[in-house]
């Protein structure tokens, strides 16, 4: 488990399942997989050739790809470590991480799956059952989930899948603009992650809404990294969804990429220190 990460909304991410097919050009985990993705993968039992033919990498059946003990990789100096993403950025659940939360025994606020979206149609129902039992075996944490995909959680809601009325477990749905669905839910906390922001939120009514319909909790932040077509949003888009938080008593926490264009107006507000 990371018990330290650079994301400053949580105290540490927690990644048993990897990899999208979202397809975000953005896409900042993409970028850490490809980075740190496997380079020759060593196995002294010569496991590795064994799995991949059971997962269909060899064969073309395409079944998900799921590891029970963490595979080896040779780096360039020779020293051998586990491979964080043997198989780069496709989906995989790495089972052998279900018993972290409880490993840690400090309550933390874990993001789960910061390299993932458990949620995406992709995912097998049975992964994310596992991960929900695995977070309900350690209660002791408060847990993050973020998806672009949030009809999902109404499906596993309605499966009895996804603890309700437990404000230990948080869905927060990302939002680019304000044209994108967002969950809601006034059996759960929720909340929406508006980052990066590519465009205004003024004079649309994505935050009118009645009190049974509103988000726990607002966070923004600008584009990263060094992509062509950066978006570097204006300090009014940030300012009117302060001014909806004020307004609808939401807090909302600024990501630091946007320190520098807010200046004095910065903020950063956690919902549960009210």
């Amino acid at each position: 488990m990371g018990i330290k990460t650079k994301i400053d909304w949580c105290d540490s991410s927690w990644n048993p399942v990897t990899g999208c097919l979202h397809g975000c050009e953005y896409c900042y985990a993409r970028r850490i997989a490809e980075r740190f993705g496997a380079r020759e993968i060593y196995d002294p039992e010569c496991q590795c050739q064994r799995h991949l033919i059971e997962r269909g990498m060899l064969t073309g059946t395409g079944k998900p790809l799921e590891l029970d003990y963490p595979w080896e990789q040779k780096n360039k100096d020779g020293s051998i470590t586990d491979a964080a993403y043997p198989f780069g950025f496709e989906p995989t659940f790495h089972r052998y991480k279900l018993d972290e939360p409880q490993r840690l025994k400090k309550p933390k606020t874990i993001f789960v799956c910061s390299m993932a979206d458990l949620f995406g149609e992709w995912v097998p129902t049975e992964w994310i059952s596992a991960v929900i039992e695995a977070c309900k075996a350690a209660p002791q944490h408060r847990y993050l989930f973020l998806t672009k995909n949030p009809k999902r959680y109404i499906k596993l809601i309605q499966a009895g899948i996804l603890p309700l009325n437990n404000d230990r477990f948080w869905y927060g749905t990302t939002c680019e603009n304000p044209m994108q669905e967002y969950f809601f839910c006034g059996k759960a906390k929720t909340f929406v992650s508006i980052e990066p922001i590519f465009a205004p939120f003024t004079g649309l009514n994505y935050f009118d809404t009645p009190p049974e319909q509103r988000v726990d909790w607002i966070i923004v932040g600008a584009e990263t990294g060094n992509r062509k077509g950066k978006v570097i949003p204006e300090k009014s888009w940030i300012d009117e969804l302060a001014y909806c938080s004020v307004q609808q008593k939401t807090p909302i926490f600024m990501k630091s990429s946007l320190r520098g264009i807010m200046g004095v107006d910065f903020v950063q507000q956690f919902p549960w220190d009210k």
